[in-house]
């Protein structure tokens, strides 16, 4: 297998749970000396002849453990003096979570929080309440407590057949490099007691040394398995977050442009082959279904067959030569429904059109970045690769978020539909990219994604359309597993967002309600 998931696992909870225990070994019975700051985002901790230093950026968090460290003289600020003169009584993880605690004889405690861009270093008082922020742009932490962190996970083999043998929600410590590796592993197996053992063989590697740095996309990673190409093996975890740590910084300008833009392009891939894959389904799905105007004329041919108010009828499909069950609206003639089918048969030549369109259009797409990624693979000077990236407009931190980019897309009939991916991302969509004579739908009295239907000028919002975004509205919700839910729909022009309401929330001044399912994507 190709390892394009660049995960390293130094923040992998079987790895610190491995490392705390050799910490405490380091730490137990010394004394806290003092913690400083000198540089943005990192922080030194000084004990008896043993130093911490945590490296918390949005974009690299990593724990490291230098021999020794001076002090500069200027531009050092102590931090965490509560701690002071404080004997370390133990070192230890804590269950199912990626943070580290060392508690001390007087009862407080220092997190440390490794939860990739949002890690942090947490001061506990004897109450086990946060105290003390390293980083205070990450005020949720405050919430913290000693008791929060542990998650209790029932990881039994009764857990794993209950849950349909997915061992994701089981073990949701494995990290996406572990999830790879044991997908990889049971491809192709039917058998529950067969696929239990190659977890507990995965968790028995996972639990013990040795710990391989490797290279991932070119990029230095910490591993507990053997991917990639390996470059060296440890037996202490100290010793190999220090070899991690020293390889990730070291990695030259080219080195590290080229493995982040060769890590976009297969992003890009990926999404690009599962559009392909999805969108070759519906094409298969449209061109295989019963047509709508078949159905027009099945109904056509069957007038007086079908008596008034009937909701469904089983009428001779003559196109297939066999019985065909047909839908009807009760309040509507035999020859009114009919006329509704050959409507929807419209709109259903349209989207074929229109997929067959978009088919084309990310095949050759595809085939630029596929001719992209083996272009930058070859390039080794940074000048090269940096003219190659901007001729060729490959520079994403200059690129302008599309919808795209930001929201779940649905395309339906030949209408945009996008869906809201978290409270503040809703309110990106509402305020920045709904126009006024946009569709806006959400689930009524419930949280959940704002969904917007792209306005088409001239046209309005065909009927199923805006059933189909009412489904997703209900199943992006708190109602997505109500047998029905109400969803408000509503011109954009008509919902608005005073100054003050939370995230998310809005106010609308006029709605109509629908009642459908929950059905995602």
């Amino acid at each position: 297998m190709r390892w394009i998931i660049r995960n390293t696992v130094h923040q992998n909870y079987y790895f610190l749970k491995q490392l705390a225990p050799a910490l405490h070994q380091q730490l137990a019975g010394k004394t806290f000396i003092e913690a400083f700051s000198q540089e943005k985002d990192e922080i030194i901790l000084v004990f008896d002849a043993f130093f911490i230093k945590a490296t918390l950026r949005s974009s690299f968090a990593c724990l490291s453990f230098p021999d020794s460290f001076d002090r500069a003289r200027r531009n050092s600020v102590n931090l965490f003096t509560d701690f002071q003169n404080q004997k370390v009584e133990f070192v230890k993880v804590y269950l199912n979570e990626r943070a580290i605690q060392i508690s001390f004889e007087d009862g407080k405690k220092l997190i440390f929080k490794l939860f990739g861009n949002r890690s942090n270093l947490i001061a506990l008082n004897g109450e086990g309440i946060a105290t003390q922020l390293f980083n205070n742009k990450l005020p949720a932490d405050k919430a913290i407590t000693s008791d929060s962190l542990n998650r209790n996970i029932d990881q039994s083999y009764e857990a794993f057949v209950q849950n349909n043998e997915r061992f994701e929600a089981l073990f949701p410590t494995f990290g996406k490099l572990v999830n790879a590796y044991l997908a990889e592993k049971l491809v192709g197996l039917n058998n529950a007691a067969a696929k239990w053992n190659i977890i507990q063989q995965t968790l028995n590697e996972l639990n013990a040394p040795p710990y391989y740095l490797t290279k991932i996309e070119l990029v230095p990673t910490l591993s507990l398995l053997p991917v990639g190409d390996v470059i060296t093996e440890f037996i202490d975890p100290i010793e190999a977050l220090n070899g991690f740590y020293l390889a990730y910084i070291r990695l030259s300008g080219i080195e590290k442009e080229k493995a982040e833009m060769l890590r976009l392009l297969r992003k890009r891939l990926t999404q690009t082959d599962n559009y392909l894959e999805n969108t070759f389904k519906k094409l298969v799905e449209l061109e295989e279904a019963t047509k709508n105007d078949e159905i027009g004329n099945i109904i056509m041919a069957n007038l007086h067959m079908i008596p008034e108010r009937t909701e469904k009828i089983e009428l001779f499909d003559f196109y297939r030569d066999q019985p065909i069950t047909v839908k009807l609206k009760k309040d509507l003639t035999a020859q009114k429904n009919a006329e509704g089918y050959y409507r929807k048969s419209k709109n259903e030549k349209i989207e074929l059109g229109r997929l067959n369109d978009s088919l084309s259009a990310r095949e050759l797409e595809k085939q630029s970045l596929a001719a992209h990624l083996t272009k930058i693979e070859s390039i080794e000077s940074l000048r090269e690769l940096r003219s190659y990236i901007k001729t060729n407009g490959l520079d994403q931190t200059k690129a302008v978020a599309t919808a795209t980019d930001l929201f779940k897309k649905v395309e339906f009939m030949g209408y945009t539909i996008l869906i809201g991916r978290n409270a503040k991302n809703n309110d990106v969509l509402t305020k920045q990219f709904a126009s006024k004579d946009d569709l806006w739908l959400h689930a009524k009295d419930v949280t959940g994604s704002h969904v917007v239907i792209k306005n088409q000028p001239g046209r309005n919002f065909p009927a199923p359309v805006i059933e189909r975004a009412a489904e997703l509205a209900a199943f992006y919700s708190k109602r997505k597993n109500d047998s029905l839910c109400p969803v408000i729909y509503t011109p954009k022009k008509f919902v608005r967002k005073p100054k003050g309401l939370p995230e998310g929330a809005v106010v609308i001044d006029k709605e109509n309600v629908v009642m459908v399912e929950a059905k995602g994507e």
